[in-house]
């Protein structure tokens, strides 16, 4: 299956109101700005957002929780110095947040595109996450079972992309695509560029996870 190449606006017409999108970026790196941009133009509303962090600034995904269209955050890092845009709309009681330590929210979501069903972690035993989570003691020692996190639409940046749609990252920019592209039923990426060949050992992210490519 070849990735269909489009312009970022008709691209995020996959997303639909009340939709789970997948947002890649750690921080603003890999961060795909110019998709986001469009999700605000396209005017999809009441969204639950799965990222790594909760916006940055004023642009990208701040700039998608400004414009009123999430309801929900669900990420691992919702509160730095430059993250007055969800703060306000937090402690104002305009959006939700569910908090996901950043080494289950990377694995719930690779569960998802494996097909695994649900799987222990110990991580936040012991504190308020654990909140309303079975509990299962496995070689004495307790675990917390969590389940996968799968997106109707997952927007991710990558490095360069094949006509195929395979995909290569650049250094930490990588983060969170690859398994993003893997839980969604419809992956979209911006890339820098699509170039005839790339070397089929440097591929991270093969063509049969990508549907969409825009070029920014």
């Amino acid at each position: 299956m070849t990735a269909a190449i489009m312009a970022a606006l008709e691209a995020v017409e996959a997303v639909q109101d009340g939709d789970t999108v997948l947002v890649g970026g750690f921080g603003m790196a890999g961060m795909p700005v110019e998709l986001i941009d469009a999700l605000i133009e396209h005017g999809a509303s009441n969204l639950t957002i799965v990222s790594n962090n909760a916006g940055n600034g004023d642009t990208g995904l701040a700039a998608l929780l400004a414009a009123g269209r999430v309801r929900k955050v669900i990420c691992s890092f919702p509160r730095q110095s430059d993250s007055w845009v969800f703060d306000g709309l937090y402690r104002a009681g305009k959006i939700d947040l569910e908090l996901v330590p950043q080494g289950n929210l990377a694995e719930r979501m690779r569960a998802a595109g494996a097909g695994i069903g649900a799987f222990y972690s110990p991580t936040a035993v012991g504190t308020p996450l654990a909140s309303g989570k079975e509990v299962r003691v496995i070689d004495g020692r307790e675990y917390l079972l969590e389940y996968p996190i799968r997106g109707d639409v997952a927007l991710i940046k990558a490095h360069k992309s094949d006509r195929m749609g395979n995909l290569v990252y650049r250094k930490t920019a990588r983060n969170f695509g690859p398994v993003m592209a893997t839980a969604a039923a419809v992956t979209i990426a911006q890339v820098s560029s699509i170039v005839d060949s790339l070397d089929p050992e440097a591929v991270v992210t093969p063509a049969i996870y990508v549907n969409r490519l825009v070029v920014a």
